[in-house]
Formats: C-alpha cells, sequence, structure tokens
C-alpha cells in the first residue's frame, strides 16, 4: 500500500459520512489517516463519534468568530496544525471563500446527495422527487468556488421508486454516499485522479479500490 496520506474531514452534524471514512480508513481499506475532525457546530453529535474512534477533534464556532474570512483562518490553522493534506467535507455546512478553496484546490472533496449537475444545494432528496426524476443519487466532487459544481471525481445512481418519501430515499442515498466517499478518497491518496478544466480523468490500471 502506498504512503498513508493525512486526512481531515469538516463537520457540522452527526457525521456520518465522515464515520464511513474513519472507519474505512481505520481498517486499512485506503492508504489514509484521519487526523482532525472539525466542526463549526460545539454540539455536532459527529464530534463524540470521532473521539470515540480516537480520532483528534476541534471546534472553530462561526457564531464566535466573524466574519467569515476570520473563521475560515482558524479552520486553516487547525488543519496545518495536523498537517492535513487532503480536506473532506462531510455535511460541512458553511459556504467556503475564494480564498480557502484556493487554498485547498485539488486537496478539498465534498460529496452531495444528487446527481451533480442536478439539484445543487440544499433538499436535493426533494428537489428529485418534486421534479419526478427516476433516478437520484450522490456525487463526490473537487470543490471550487460554485455551489456543489467543482469537476466531478464518482457518482452512483439510486433508483426512486413510487412510494418514496423524502426520508426513504435520503436513507438510501445514504447508503450510497457511504460506499462512495471512501473509493473516492482512496482514488485521491493513490494519485489516481488528474483534473483536466471540469472533467476528472480516473487511472485504473493501478489496484481496484476495495
Amino acid at each position: 500500500m502506498s504512503e498513508r496520506r493525512r486526512v481531515g474531514i469538516l463537520i457540522s452534524g452527526r457525521g456520518s459520512n465522515m464515520i464511513a471514512l474513519v472507519e474505512a480508513m481505520q481498517a486499512g481499506r485506503l492508504p489514509a489517516e484521519p487526523v482532525l475532525v472539525l466542526s463549526n457546530e460545539p454540539e455536532a453529535p459527529g464530534l463524540a463519534a470521532a473521539r470515540t474512534r480516537g480520532v483528534p477533534t476541534a471546534v472553530v464556532d462561526h457564531r464566535r468568530v466573524k466574519p467569515r474570512e476570520a473563521h475560515e483562518r482558524e479552520v486553516i490553522a487547525a488543519l496545518d496544525a495536523h498537517g492535513v493534506e487532503l480536506v473532506c467535507l462531510a455535511g460541512y455546512m458553511r459556504l467556503l471563500s475564494g480564498a480557502m478553496v484556493g487554498r485547498y484546490r485539488g486537496r478539498m472533496l465534498n460529496i452531495h446527495p444528487s446527481l451533480l449537475p442536478a439539484f445543487p444545494g440544499l433538499d436535493a432528496q426533494r428537489q428529485a422527487l418534486e421534479h419526478g426524476a427516476k433516478l437520484a443519487g450522490c456525487t463526490v466532487h473537487f470543490v471550487d468556488e460554485g455551489c456543489d459544481q467543482g469537476p466531478i471525481v464518482l457518482q452512483a445512481a439510486v433508483a426512486v421508486e413510487e412510494a418514496d418519501t423524502e426520508a426513504t430515499l435520503s436513507a438510501r442515498i445514504l447508503e450510497a454516499e457511504h460506499r462512495l466517499y471512501p473509493e473516492a478518497v482512496a482514488l485521491w491518496c493513490e494519485g489516481r485522479l488528474r483534473v483536466e478544466g471540469r472533467r476528472v480523468h480516473i487511472d485504473r490500471s493501478a489496484r481496484p479500490v476495495p
């Protein structure tokens, strides 16, 4: 296995995708180690989940630190202090400034519960149902200055069933997210992603991702 890369994960809530990433890393399924879980919400349940798994945590409360640029400087300082190489957004409910995006360009991933570019932003699952979509799903993408607009790394489709509610569809999409995000992180850590404009090329010649 290649050198283990240092991953920082940003959360705002329960952190279910964070847990999926941490458990995949700790099980040795990808060449990475979780060195920090950081939240803008002091009471985020994901912080306790990270600590029980032995991952260092930090809080930078956006209500305490204003304006946004000052808040982001504290976030960056925490990431730097832990030597973070790759930043993973996992339900981090903060819009990022161009300065922060630029600092981590090519080193920041996000997961979104739709098949982008369809249904960006909040309530993507509800949007899919309201539009009568037959396929929903999730997308891992690089973060850029747009809202859920960065180059797409991986996608997984989830069929929309006739009886679906927002809750049932969200639950099935979340299962797909927990599989897809670790795969994307593994690809990045193994140096198998190359971005050209809006296209992400994947080198599949190396060993398959578990």
